[in-house]
């Protein structure tokens, strides 16, 4: 594949600037055999509404974070082992097209390209990645991933009771199993998974019902208080 990139003297400068560009709140990115593939930016359905992330593609990660300052500085950064990662093509919606799924057993979420060649090149690249780490280690795909959540702004009333509709002073909360939004009162267990967390976490009814049926640790509930085209370096192709 690009093997023979990851001693070069060039490599090592692209995988630093991008060091440089997250700075002390980032992980080191530089270790033997490395290498920096790509990059671009994709728009990321996060809880509260679509955002621009900066993509890092290497060899054997997949790399994200938030802008900054564009080619200067990017904060909140995200690593994830390519290892882990299977991706899924979804259809348009009226608010965004050339959507896929990135999905691992920790974290799943969406992503949208600016246009379907785009988003064809990295889903490409992506793959060739896999393919080549998987066959290189000998692991099998993952099977098991964790729920994407649903974005806030797509229910204003739980998707559990379908009664209780969300305002300033009723929340919304998140079940971790399913993703679903959900009211405090249909959602008031914590259950410990732990490939997701050391500390049990929010789900809702159906959810901790059914986890329970399988087996696991839960934790009593709580109360509320109160109310673009991918770059891709020279010498990859």
């Amino acid at each position: 594949m690009v093997d023979h990139l990851a001693n070069t003297e060039i490599n090592s400068q692209r995988i630093a600037a991008v060091e440089n560009c997250f700075g002390a709140s980032g992980q080191p990115l530089a270790v033997p055999g490395r290498v920096l593939l790509g990059e671009g930016i994709l728009t990321k359905e996060c809880r509260k509404k679509p955002k621009p992330r900066i993509f890092f593609l290497f060899n054997d990660i997949l790399v994200y974070g938030s802008i900054v300052i564009n080619k200067r500085k990017y904060n909140s950064q995200h690593i994830i082992p390519l290892e882990d990662v299977t991706l899924e093509t979804l259809p348009d919606t009226l608010q965004m097209k050339n959507r896929w799924m990135i999905k691992t057993s920790k974290k799943s979420f969406v992503v949208s390209a600016a246009s379907l060649t785009e988003r064809k090149e990295w889903i490409s690249h992506l793959e060739e990645c896999i393919r080549h780490l998987l066959t290189k280690t000998g692991r099998q795909p993952s099977t098991e991933h964790a729920a994407p959540w649903i974005p806030d702004k797509a229910t204003d009333i739980c998707m559990r009771c379908t009664q209780t509709k969300f305002s300033t002073l009723t929340r919304r909360h998140h079940c971790r199993k399913c993703g679903f939004v959900v009211c405090a009162d249909c959602s008031r267990q914590r259950f410990l998974m732990p490939r997701l967390s050391p500390k049990p976490l929010r789900v809702c009814n159906l959810c901790y019902r059914q986890l329970l049926h399988f087996g696991g640790t839960a934790l009593g509930g709580r109360k509320e208080r109160g109310k673009r085209q991918v770059k891709l370096y020279r010498g990859v192709r």
